[in-house]
């Protein structure tokens, strides 16, 4: 009877619960219910958040919110424009010859471009231990000793913190942390080839380095006080103003000044961080950061969960006022003028997997979304003439999509240098531009991204200077312009080029023997035998065969060092806005053999190279706009690359997430979102409202089915006593 009432209890207390406001599912605690936070995730840990080592796009989601390099991209407007962020105003260069003599302007003469930048006053950094000082204005924890650090497991655990005001020595500090020979930096080679004494000063400091090491100052070389350093392409001018000195002309600075690599970093914070002990319990640079921009990191458990928080010491920025003409009327310029950042807290919990990621976003939990394949069809749909809409179910539920060809090429590339599919012969060109036409790179975009993405037709992607479109922008070795629009030549078209050099129907014709293409690539997985067997049937249109060679990734990598891989699949994002940070993956200095570039298909043609030195530096207009488009019609005729495609962003955002426009190069925008924490409470209540009836209805039926026990039970229980009876 007891249990009885005990599971009538229990029913009784979920279908109440079921009441409640807060769904059952909800991954987030219930004090976090309706508060000012955006909820995103993560898949990939981050390895490096300190901004002299970061590079990734994995880490720049978090990096781009906490430091604040001097310059930013206007958040509206296009084509892409930089504004100031640290810096009071856009710098500009002063051009000076070979003995250190003004230019009126650029010219052949320009032998160095100063630029002097003047950052903003009253700036303070977040607060952090490493500022924290005692009342004789000594640091608290620049000297740790053995008992306190035993106390000490996170940053958190520091009971005091501080902070100062940024300086224009801060900015100079990290440029010279690029060539730190502890921190290995990914851009030290390029700018070692531009700042004036960068390169000179990475030895001067490795040497240094490895003297401390080799004196036993402790495994890693101790503390490098750089300040006892100078570097002539980086020196402070006053309090606030800072110069830098570059090599020649060199316009793309500007773009690297956006990135994080250029941030300000406090030497306190490097010194504090230096401390062995600290390293030993993983509170470093790249664990904990120090800036100045909006928001700072709070929780760092890359196995679960980062927390980025408003920082309380930001020094305030307003909403931009203007954008592009469309931005009114998509209610991107209601908050124009309003302080950033509008969200107080950003909660990223890792996700490995696509499907619960998903799942999560129907249900409310996550703001925004992209859209794997697996769950395409069930938010998008293409009409006949390859139009994009919402399904029904997404419309229902006020989801928006957001659509964007991304600033990024992917390809097949021909190593120039291979015997076969190399050179620069009529042979190699025409055996190129067939493999070119074959590979049906509009039926890749089909059948394996759903749609999303353009095929290339060189590579500059659109967005960037140099890009054309229509006919003018058609690349007339492998499509023809027709109906209005490019239409890729017939395999026809293909199996004759292929005879011309010397395969008829695929087979070479001086020996008889059959061609054979090979492709390299990683190790790879079941899911991708479809894609390779695409590849394959591709170049059976021609007869040829294509070998596929798998290889591990360092094998791989030693491969296209040597030289040795045929055909190769890459790929490349922007690093900033100009046709430059394309076209330099096919100038032949910048090869991978024997340079370790990133001009992986060893291309080299002479009159590329020269257009490429001409073009580099300029500034963007109809000449430069001239030059670009003579590079590219040379690489479309020797064909080092199968064009492949631009990659198109599907984003999703639901109804409660505000001032959503894709920017491909600013990586500092969740400042702008905002959310409506009440909205979104109401509809996660209503898409997870419990279903209980079915254990109600289980419990009544287990309920009904007590009834004749409890039946016998009452009768035995309240049954009259049997009296005695007596003997007869």
């Amino acid at each position: 009877m007891r249990l009885m009432l005990h599971c009538f209890s229990l029913v009784l207390m979920l279908l109440l619960s079921a009441c409640g406001e807060q769904p059952w599912n909800d991954p987030y605690p219930a004090r976090d219910a309706g508060k000012n936070i955006l909820y995103s995730a993560f898949s990939d840990r981050p390895k490096h958040l300190d901004p002299a080592r970061s590079y990734s796009s994995n880490e720049v989601q978090f990096t781009a919110q906490i430091y604040e390099p001097p310059l930013q991209y206007h958040y509206l407007k296009r084509p892409y424009t930089l504004i100031p962020l640290g810096a009071a105003e856009m710098p500009r260069p002063v051009f000076l010859d070979r003995n250190g003599r003004t230019l009126p302007g650029p010219s052949a003469d320009v032998a160095y471009s100063v630029y002097e930048i003047r950052i903003r006053p009253g700036v303070r950094y977040q607060p952090h231990p490493a500022f924290a000082r005692d009342a004789r204005g000594r640091f608290l924890y620049h000297d740790l000793d053995a008992e306190v650090l035993e106390k000490i497991n996170t940053l958190g655990d520091f009971a005091q913190t501080g902070t100062r005001e940024l300086v224009a020595a801060d900015y100079v500090y990290q440029i010279k942390r690029l060539a730190h020979p502890r921190l290995h930096s990914p851009i030290l080679g390029v700018m070692a080839g531009y700042i004036v004494g960068l390169k000179e000063y990475a030895g001067q400091l490795e040497k240094i380095y490895q003297a401390r090491v080799a004196d036993g100052k402790n495994d890693e070389g101790g503390y490098l006080d750089l300040n006892q350093f100078p570097l002539d392409g980086a020196r402070v001018v006053d309090r606030y103003t800072y110069q830098i000195k570059v090599r020649g002309q060199y316009p793309q600075l500007l773009y690297w000044l956006a990135m994080p690599f250029f941030a300000p970093i406090p030497e306190e914070a490097e010194r504090f961080y230096s401390q062995p002990g600290l390293k030993k319990k993983n509170i470093t640079l790249d664990w904990y950061p120090v800036g100045t921009g909006p928001y700072m990191l709070t929780v760092n458990n890359p196995n679960r969960q980062m927390v980025l928080e408003r920082n309380p010491n930001f020094h305030g920025e307003d909403y931009p006022a203007e954008g592009e003409t469309e931005d009114r009327a998509k209610g991107l310029l209601a908050d124009a003028g309003k302080p950033l950042p509008f969200i107080d807290k950003v909660v990223f919990s890792l996700e490995k997997e696509s499907i619960p990621y998903w799942n999560k976003f129907l249900q409310g939990y996550y703001d925004a979304s992209g859209i794997s394949s697996d769950s395409f069809d069930q938010a998008v749909r293409i009409g006949g003439q390859g139009e994009v809409a919402l399904t029904d179910d997404m419309q229902a539920r006020g989801i928006r999509l957001s659509t964007s060809v991304e600033a990024s090429t992917f390809y097949m590339g021909f190593n120039m240098l291979d015997p076969v599919a190399g050179g620069y012969t009529e042979r190699a060109r025409k055996l190129r531009q067939a493999v070119s036409i074959a590979i049906d790179h509009e039926e890749y975009i089909s059948i394996f991204t759903n749609g999303r993405g353009i095929a290339a037709q060189g590579p500059i992607p659109p967005g960037i200077f140099g890009y054309q479109e229509g006919a003018a922008g058609v690349n007339s070795y492998v499509y023809a312009w027709r109906d209005g629009r490019p239409r890729r030549k017939p395999i026809e078209e293909a199996r004759r080029l292929l005879a011309e050099a010397g395969y008829p129907d695929g087979r070479d014709g001086k020996t008889g023997k059959p061609l054979q293409l090979y492709l390299d690539i990683t190790a790879s997985g079941p899911d991708d035998k479809s894609l390779l067997d695409w590849y394959r049937k591709q170049l059976q249109k021609l007869n040829v065969e294509l070998v596929i060679r798998n290889t591990d990734y360092n094998r791989f990598q030693e491969k296209m060092l040597k030289g040795d891989a045929q055909l190769f699949i890459w790929g490349w994002n922007a690093d900033y806005p100009d046709p430059e940070n394309f076209l330099f993956l096919l100038y032949g200095p910048n090869a991978k053999v024997g340079k370790n570039g990133e001009n992986a298909a060893n291309y080299d043609n002479p009159e590329f190279n020269r257009l490429f030195e001409q073009m580099k530096n300029m500034e963007n207009g109809p000449e430069r706009l001239a030059i670009i488009n003579a590079m590219v019609d040379i690489a479309r005729r020797d064909a080092p690359w199968i064009w492949g495609l631009h990659p198109k962003k599907f984003t999703l955002y639901h109804q409660w997430y505000f001032n959503a426009k894709p920017n491909l190069m600013a990586n500092n925008t969740l400042k702008y979102l905002k959310v409506d924490p009440r909205l979104r409470e109401e509809k996660r209540a209503e898409w997870n409202r419990p279903i209980v009836w079915p254990l109600a209805a289980i419990m009544a039926v287990l309920l009904l089915g007590t009834v004749p026990a409890v039946i016998v039970y009452l009768r035995r229980e309240y049954a009259p006593p049997k009296l005695p009876q007596s003997a007869g």
